[in-house]
């Protein structure tokens, strides 16, 4: 005998979820699994009801509910003795709590955090409506959490939803935007280590070697230009930059941070 739910308005579908095994797949089986699943909406629908208010629409709660009480019909089996309710209210809860998991968090918490801020932010609740103040040594002691466990807890309650970089850092004082205090990578620190690792190749250059290279990488002057300034021929001079260049690589490769190859600037 299947076990007695404790839900007092269920529908009896006992028999059409035995019928649902027996028939053979088609139309009347399909039928019939449509009949199931609109028959127990409205216990997916109050089950939705209670995530309300926590950053998703009701609508979009109701399908999220709906779809687990699908997986829950698909997966039922009459034979196992079990009433089909105690089997879905879990599997249609745990789907709205993967959703809530997986899709409304700004940022990427990890599942056990999550867990943590779950439980800190009803431990605060709890410890508020008693008249303490909820604080990590108070949460701790209350929970059983360490006091960094707390805190990661509390940390992971801004994790899920994310302040717009447009936001204003103080309403109405006509301060920067939460953007404008944001930092950006300096590509000048780039260039600083690229400047130092070649520093001992350039300085066991001969000084023609070295003017050359300051005319074309500095100066950005093209190689007949150089050629002419020095007095030298324009194949002259890319031997010149092509024998320091391969020089200066090669003393980087003796220092512990080796950087790219030298480029002209300017096309010849």
């Amino acid at each position: 005998m299947a076990e007695e739910s404790r839900y007092a308005d269920e529908p009896d579908t006992a028999a059409g979820f035995r019928r649902l095994v027996e028939l053979p797949a088609g139309p009347a089986k399909e039928r019939l699994r449509g009949q199931l699943i609109c028959a127990w909406l409205p216990m997916a629908h109050r089950l939705a009801a209670r995530y309300r208010n926590r950053g998703e629409t009701l609508e979009d709660l109701r399908q999220v509910a709906a779809v687990g009480l699908v997986n829950a019909v698909d997966r039922y089996d009459p034979a196992v003795g079990r009433a089909f309710a105690p089997f879905a209210v879990p599997t249609i809860t745990g789907e709205i709590k993967r959703h809530f998991r997986d899709r409304m968090w700004s940022v990427h918490v990890p599942r056990r955090v999550q867990n943590l801020r779950n439980v800190v932010r009803l431990a605060g609740s709890e410890l508020t409506a008693l008249g303490v103040s909820p604080s990590p040594a108070r949460i701790a002691e209350h929970t059983g959490l360490t006091e960094d466990e707390v805190r990661q807890g509390s940390e992971a309650l801004h994790g899920f939803s994310a302040l717009s970089i447009d936001a204003e850092t103080a309403a109405g004082t006509g301060e920067p935007l939460l953007g404008d205090r944001l930092g950006a990578v300096d590509e000048a620190f780039d260039l600083v280590l690229d400047r130092e690792a070649v520093k001992p190749g350039i300085s066991r250059l001969a000084e023609r070697e070295k003017r050359v290279l300051y005319l074309r990488f500095f100066a950005g002057m093209t190689q007949s230009a150089i050629a002419t300034e020095l007095g030298l021929s324009q194949m002259h001079v890319s031997r010149l930059i092509a024998d320091s260049c391969r020089r200066i690589r090669e003393s980087t490769r003796e220092h512990p941070a080796e950087q790219h190859a030298l480029r002209p600037a300017h096309p010849m």
